[in-house]
């Protein structure tokens, strides 16, 4: 059963309240003094999860739908997107501003030198349309073929943020190589159910 027009008002509102408590976790440790030693590698890593962490909610809407039958939770995926952006954005000033503080020659020479930069700056730029042309307005601009063309890029994205992830940490890959898994069984699901339906529609033409 869909829920009603205030119902799903009300889900996105809890969602969207919801989708902030990173941040807010973020603002109470630094009033309580619980950042760390490193206060700025604290913060940077812990919007980078974050970051991740909405990629593959994200991706999780589409398989989620169609075991549960909850259509309606393909609502939620833009905003879910979008604050993917918002922590990849928030993850990449503090790199800028916090960490570098502004010397573009050296954030230059680290993105060029130390290749989970490079992977991370990459995916940012990837994001950067996808935000752009997540409105209603950009997908009739577009099309709805070339939006979803330029959207599945995102799964390029989530694949180059688990490798930025896995390459920063080095020795203790436990997280990163559990992001893989994940990921890997969300693009499995997505490859899986479009073999079927390409199987489908070879059966109905024969």
């Amino acid at each position: 059963m869909s829920p009603s027009l205030r119902q799903l008002a009300a889900i996105k509102a809890v969602c969207f309240i919801a989708c902030l408590g990173p941040l807010a976790q973020l603002a109470w440790l630094g009033f309580a003094d619980g950042l760390g030693a490193n206060p700025i590698e604290y913060i940077t890593r812990h919007l980078g999860t974050w970051t991740l962490n909405f990629l593959l909610v994200t991706l999780a809407v589409t398989p989620l739908r169609h075991i549960s039958g909850w259509h309606w939770l393909i609502r939620l995926r833009r905003m879910l997107g979008l604050y993917a952006f918002f922590y990849a954005t928030l993850h990449f000033l503090t790199y800028i501003w916090l960490d570098q503080f502004f010397d573009w020659a050296s954030i230059v020479k680290d993105i060029a030198k130390r290749p989970f930069i490079t992977a991370g700056f990459t995916a940012f730029l990837l994001l950067i349309p996808l935000a752009a042309t997540s409105n209603t307005a950009m997908v009739k601009r577009l099309g709805g073929r070339r939006w979803t063309q330029l959207h599945r890029s995102v799964y390029a994205i989530a694949i180059i943020g688990v490798i930025h992830y896995w390459w920063l940490v080095k020795k203790d890959i436990t997280l990163p190589l559990l992001y893989a898994v994940l990921l890997g069984a969300l693009l499995g699901f997505r490859a899986l159910r479009l073999a079927r339906e390409r199987q489908r529609q070879m059966n109905a033409y024969l």
